[in-house]
């Protein structure tokens, strides 16, 4: 495993502050973001990446730097740090986040992708997706069909699911 979280370099800049492997990735000519995940790698350069991974490491090249996670996720919450749910809205986003977390997660996840909540406001969750799902044709229909309609089944409150691109 190449890091226990998830990084998305989509401009070359970010990875240069923090992802050493991202960087030197960049300087392939097919190469125009880097997602780091748990495992997953396009099938038309799997070999080719995978070799290039093994001797970057084996010659002690750095994945991530130490303080990523918390810098990202100290963006994130700047982001929506403006915004306070109500005492009843709080039980609601932990139902919702608990079910994305648990059913669609992992198997985003399996396909390359990643979802993560953003907010709930006046019955729309907003969510991110993020690698392979990022400009994936099939995520509108998995978005409205499969996770939308869990949600409404599940969380009554909700009333529609919208994306954001990460």
């Amino acid at each position: 495993m190449l890091y226990k979280g998830l990084a998305d370099f989509k401009e070359e800049e970010l990875a240069k502050e923090w992802s050493p492997l991202a960087t030197v990735l960049f300087e392939l000519p097919y190469v125009k973001a880097v997602y780091i995940s748990i495992n997953y790698a396009w099938e038309d350069i799997m070999l080719k990446l995978k070799e290039f991974i093994k001797n970057y490491i084996q010659d002690g090249g750095e994945v991530i730097k130490e303080g990523f996670a918390d810098a990202m996720a100290e963006l994130e919450a700047k982001k929506d740090d403006d915004y306070k749910y109500s005492s009843d809205e709080v039980e609601i986003v932990a139902k919702i986040k608990e079910l994305i977390n648990t059913y669609v997660k992992p198997a985003v996840e399996m396909d390359g992708g990643n979802i993560a909540f953003k907010h709930f406001r006046a019955g729309i969750v907003t969510v991110i997706l993020q690698g392979s799902c990022s400009g994936c044709p099939s995520s509108t229909v998995t978005l409205k069909a499969g996770i939308e309609g869990m949600l409404k089944r599940m969380v009554p409150e909700v009333e529609e699911v919208v994306a954001e691109m990460g």
